[in-house]
């Protein structure tokens, strides 16, 4: 209805139609007491009245305007009395009036909604006045809880240091907390804009991390990464950000959300425990290469006595400090490589004739298991020899070690789609799917009865794989419990 609807019906027929009409009440226009005199029947269930109570009392004297939580002006009385006098529809848009529930015999609490429009009468007056409700309990109550959650998230994030923040990737505008200004080196109430954010990371870690994770995230849908970044000050800081990446109806990625958190004192205690191990493996190379110098001095003294036992004996100890001598160039590396002090020396050499050498030596030391190397001309690579070489013997150490004595184990080497794929294939005890992810974190070990006896720190896989990631390569694993593994890694070949 209008707001100067004009009704010329007997108040019985109008009655009896206004009956069915939704969520309303036919109030006279009769101050002070405003009298009901129709009420529909959605109107009477969410108010939990009957008409008999109702029809023919006055509006306060079925809802008290005392009863009602809000201001003065904007109780029922103020608002009748003002349609009155302005003829305009005027609307409440949340207020709380609680119902008494007839079957569990208590008030409940209720927020509603409701305009008042006025109709005229035949003088052109204010007759009536339809009072129209709506229960927005159920609104109200979804728009609180929304509002206690985000100020829990708020605290928690705050609580925890974190910065948040919100990256539009159609205009590349970012929205975040003042925390984000703070842990990249300025006042809370900076104003940074995203190319301000991405001038503060270390160079080498934009191009090689940053990028990387950005543009695996628009596949995946998910990101996690560290860098180091450059406060205004000077000084070197480390940050930790994850998040995800939202996408619309047509799968196409629209925003990036994430959290930041500064983990510099985490990371200079990491440092300097690296540099513990870099010094204390340095420390033990001087003495472990004198004594395998040792050994093979006597293994060759020894020769011409033709004592098998002792010959076996120094052969397993130089067996072993050769073990020893791996694990300690592996904490070395490890070191190395989360200082960023692990550089490439690149050069062009044939990755048939360094898998063949691998071979050779292992069969010496490790003579147990078949290896089998499947390959056809020559594949030359550009890469840093020493460390591929590394990632190699690593495959193979592994599938020894993890596979029955007298196994076959198959390596492969082939071009593929411009990138050399090597492969290493075993028929040991297998990978289970839950752990195949995590087998390139550092420092993790596949938890099983299987491998309680297998020596291991949990560093190989994970230098193999920032090797192979430092090269612009791919690392990755195929396995079944029980049935054996295969790794791969691929590296692009020269552009000829």
């Amino acid at each position: 209805m209008s707001a100067e609807t004009v009704i010329d019906l007997p108040e019985s027929i109008f009655q009896l139609i206004f009956e069915k009409s939704p969520g309303s009440l036919l109030v006279k226009a009769n101050p002070p007491y405003f009298t009901i005199l129709a009420a529909s029947d959605s109107y009477l269930l969410i108010t939990s009245t009957t008409r008999e109570d109702i029809i023919g009392k006055g509006f306060f004297e079925v809802f008290p305007d005392d009863s009602v939580q809000m201001e003065e002006n904007s109780k029922a009385r103020h608002v009748f009395n003002k349609v009155i006098v302005t003829r305009q529809k005027i609307g409440i848009p949340n207020y709380r009036f609680d119902v008494f529930n007839q079957e569990i015999k208590e008030s409940e609490i209720h927020f509603w909604s409701c305009s008042n429009t006025p109709i005229l009468g035949a003088d052109n007056r204010v007759a009536y006045i339809l009072n129209t409700v709506v229960d927005i309990t159920e609104e109200v109550n979804a728009k609180e809880a929304a509002l206690e959650s985000e100020s829990r998230l708020r605290l928690a994030t705050e609580a925890a240091a974190l910065a948040t923040w919100d990256l539009n990737l159609e205009d590349q505008t970012i929205i975040y907390s003042p925390r984000l200004a703070e842990i990249f080196g300025s006042p809370a109430s900076t104003h940074l804009s995203l190319a301000d954010i991405r001038e503060r990371i270390n160079a080498d870690d934009m191009h090689n991390i940053v990028l990387r994770a950005y543009f695996e995230a628009l596949e995946t849908g998910n990101y996690i990464y560290e860098v180091k970044v450059l406060w205004p000050n000077g000084s070197v800081h480390w940050i930790r950000t994850q998040g995800v990446v939202i996408k619309d109806e047509r799968k196409k990625p629209v925003r990036m959300l994430g959290t930041i958190l500064d983990i510099t004192e985490s990371k200079r205690d990491e440092i300097r425990k690296n540099d513990f191990i870099a010094m204390a493996s340095h420390e033990l190379k001087t003495p472990l290469t004198s004594i395998k110098a040792y050994l093979q001095i006597l293994l060759k003294k020894m020769a011409p006595l033709q004592d098998s036992f002792v010959s076996n004996a120094l052969l397993k100890a130089g067996y072993q400090v050769n073990k020893m001598s791996d694990l300690i160039h592996g904490f070395l590396d490890l070191s190395k490589l989360e200082s960023g002090k692990l550089h490439l020396q690149e050069q062009l050499f044939d990755i048939n004739k360094l898998i063949a050498d691998v071979i050779a030596e292992i069969n010496v030391v490790s003579p147990g298991n078949s290896i089998r190397f499947k390959h056809y001309e020559p594949i030359f690579i550009n890469a840093d020899k020493e460390k591929i070489e590394q990632v190699v013997s690593n495959f193979l150490s592994n599938a020894i070690k993890y596979s029955d004595k007298g196994s076959l184990i198959h390596i492969t080497s082939e071009k593929y789609d411009g990138n050399l794929v090597v492969s290493v294939a075993d028929e040991g005890i297998g990978i289970k799917l839950k752990d195949q992810e995590k087998l390139f974190q550092r420092f993790y070990r596949v938890e099983s009865e299987k491998m309680k006896n297998i020596s291991g720190f949990g560093i190989g896989l994970y230098l193999a794989s920032e090797i192979i990631l430092r090269h612009k390569g791919k690392i990755w694993v195929e396995s079944d419990d029980n049935v054996g593994s295969t790794f791969y890694f691929s590296l692009p070949l020269p552009i000829s």
